[in-house]
């Protein structure tokens, strides 16, 4: 479900949310209110290994949307190219989220390369809150995995979901 002209400024905030953090809570939060429609693109890209399948990551998110009670944001899963997917949803700007320095490094190059596909999208960066920052899913499933302790890094219900499917593969940090 594409966004039209109508809807007023629509954005788009890409990510495979594997699993959704509390960082993206925040961006989703605060990127809600720079724009009429925020469209949260939920990539099915296999390549990252991830630990939830593309319908149970776009679920968390949904789930976690719902949670803050935000009215104006919508989940929806691709797998196309971030420009294709943002054009066909209407959208105006994407937004992207700063944690760290390397973090720009890479999001300034992908911004210049969606410049040179579509010159009328344009990419917002919004740092994560400083008591954030640290925060990867990479790295929170990394801690779930060996046994850590997460709840400082997702919701109560996505640490649930993190722990169920760690015990369902098999902690590593049990020597």
């Amino acid at each position: 479900m594409g966004g039209n002209s109508a809807t007023g400024r629509i954005g788009v905030y890409p990510g495979t949310f594997d699993p959704i953090t509390l960082g993206h809570a925040d961006i989703i939060r605060r990127g809600s209110k720079l724009v009429d429609q925020l469209i949260i693109g939920v990539t099915t890209n296999m390549s990252k290994n991830p630990m939830f399948t593309a319908d149970e990551r776009i679920a968390m998110v949904r789930r976690e949307v719902a949670a803050l009670g935000i009215h104006n944001v919508e989940v929806v899963g691709f797998n196309a190219l971030l420009m294709k997917f943002a054009e066909k949803q209407n959208a105006s700007v994407i937004l992207r989220g700063l944690r760290a320095v390397a973090d720009f490094e890479y999001e300034y190059q992908m911004a210049g390369m969606n410049q040179q596909l579509n010159s009328s999208i344009e990419t917002a960066f919004l740092m994560a809150d400083v008591c954030l920052q640290p925060i990867a899913s990479k790295l929170v499933k990394e801690i779930a995995l060996f046994g850590g302790d997460i709840s400082r890094f997702v919701s109560p219900v996505v640490r649930q979901d993190v722990i169920q499917r760690v015990t369902e593969m098999g902690r590593l940090g049990d020597d």
